[in-house]
């Protein structure tokens, strides 16, 4: 797959830098800005504080954060990633904001009740962080499980959503 041009641009958040990657027609990663995993990470030549699909993810991230937002509005895709990821990572959409569900849940309801471990890997390479909501997966006693953003920014972010 050849990979579009993708442009970057750092935003500083109550969690931390967090750099968000777009292509022209939407956003495709979030990830903390000194620890991106993401391949498209990988194949950012531009840096932009002018793209407006950036621009928009940076303006609706501080409105959440701000309590102003409860939803995106902001174009995604997933340009990589596994078909059986990407089901997992559209899952995570359902979540509602305020709410919770643990990994064996989720599982079952993509019909895969047997694949929980594949399911948290998958959310471990979710590349859209926060507008992707893993943060709202938790253990099965509501204990809470690895973030790549940290446990400490995953309890914030689940105070910020009053959970």
């Amino acid at each position: 797959m050849q990979v579009p041009e993708l442009f970057e641009m750092k935003v500083s958040s109550p969690v931390g830098n967090l750099r968000l990657i777009a292509d022209d027609e939407a956003l495709v990663a979030i990830c903390w800005y000194d620890d991106c995993k993401t391949p498209y990470a990988l194949h950012v030549y531009n840096h932009s504080d002018q793209h407006n699909i950036l621009v928009q993810a940076k303006d609706e991230l501080a409105q959440y954060f701000n309590h102003e937002r409860q939803s995106f509005d902001v174009p995604t895709k997933f340009l990589f990633g596994t078909d059986f990821q990407k089901q997992v990572w559209r899952a995570l959409c359902g979540i509602a904001l305020g709410q919770t569900t643990s990994y064996g849940a989720l599982a079952t309801d993509i019909d895969r009740p047997k694949a929980v471990r594949a399911v948290a890997t998958a959310i471990a390479h979710n590349p859209l962080s926060i507008i992707v909501p893993c943060h709202r997966v938790v253990g099965k006693q509501g204990d809470l499980r690895g973030f790549a953003g940290g446990l400490k920014n995953k309890q914030y972010l689940l105070d910020l959503e009053q959970v």
